[in-house]
């Protein structure tokens, strides 16, 4: 008589080289707390710029690897919250809005908290959303306008209190675009597996040589770029469906041939 094997257990456990990327953008999002604690912007800034790369590493260093699980997605969105919501909004409140009393910290705290929903609602419409674009601005880039513009004013010589307009500007549209339904596009369409013209080498060389040229002012204008490339690509789709539909409704109707007594 042949006896049943009991069933295999599933061994538990956490996929170690995807989570040690997620782990080092969670140190470099609280390093940029500890650093604008201590006055030293620069390195704070340049920190968030340190986890949004690492930020990018380890999504596709797991799809790479065949190592996504639903542990590595919860935990990557802990760590966008401290490094691209926490961080970036007690950086500049430090930076500069901490002049501006309590309005400073309710516009800090507004952004932090549109991080947390715009987190939230991407979490949940994963497996719906077109991957082709974002709904929102993408947290890793509000928190490149707002790091950038701390980096670039602390790089050139402009102090928290001289910037504080821009400051506060900047950090309520970042938070309010994350938040909004504008699309952006998300780059996923890229294959890093596959052959490449020779040519795509020289033009990320060049992107290299261009951002080593100026890292505070290059990163920080292009992340405004990006920024406002939301609005205008969503009205000039809007412009265009608009015309679309006035071109349709202007089309006469062809007159019926034939008819009785033809």
């Amino acid at each position: 008589m042949q006896t049943q094997q009991a069933p295999r257990r599933q061994r538990r456990g956490i996929y170690l080289l995807p989570n040690l990327f997620t782990t080092a953008a969670l140190f470099a999002g609280f390093y940029a707390v500890v650093a604008a604690m201590a006055d030293r912007f620069e390195a704070a800034a340049v920190a968030i710029f340190v986890a949004m790369v690492l930020d990018g590493i380890d999504g596709r260093v797991a799809r790479l690897t065949n190592t996504q699980s639903a542990f590595g997605a919860q935990y990557d969105s802990l760590a966008d919250m401290v490094s691209f919501g926490i961080g970036p909004s007690l950086v500049v409140y430090q930076w500069a809005l901490v002049g501006m009393g309590k309005l400073g910290w309710l516009a800090a705290f507004f952004y932090a908290a549109a991080t947390a929903l715009r987190l939230a609602r991407f979490n949940t419409q994963v497996e719906t959303a077109d991957k082709r674009y974002f709904q929102g601005l993408p947290c890793p880039l509000a928190a490149a306008v707002v790091a950038g513009l701390v980096w670039f004013s602390t790089d050139y010589g402009l102090d928290g209190t001289r910037m504080m307009p821009a400051a506060f500007a900047i950090t309520i549209i970042t938070g309010a675009l994350m938040v909004s339904n504008i699309r952006y596009y998300s780059f996923k369409e890229l294959d890093f597996k596959g052959r490449v013209p020779f040519i795509s080498i020289l033009v990320v060389l060049v992107l290299f040589v261009f951002i080593s040229s100026d890292p505070p002012l290059v990163l920080f204008a292009l992340s405004i770029i990006y920024m406002f490339s939301g609005p205008v690509v969503t009205l000039v789709q809007i412009r265009r469906r608009r015309a679309e539909r006035r071109a349709g409704s202007a089309v006469p109707e062809e007159p019926r041939q034939g008819g009785e007594g033809a």
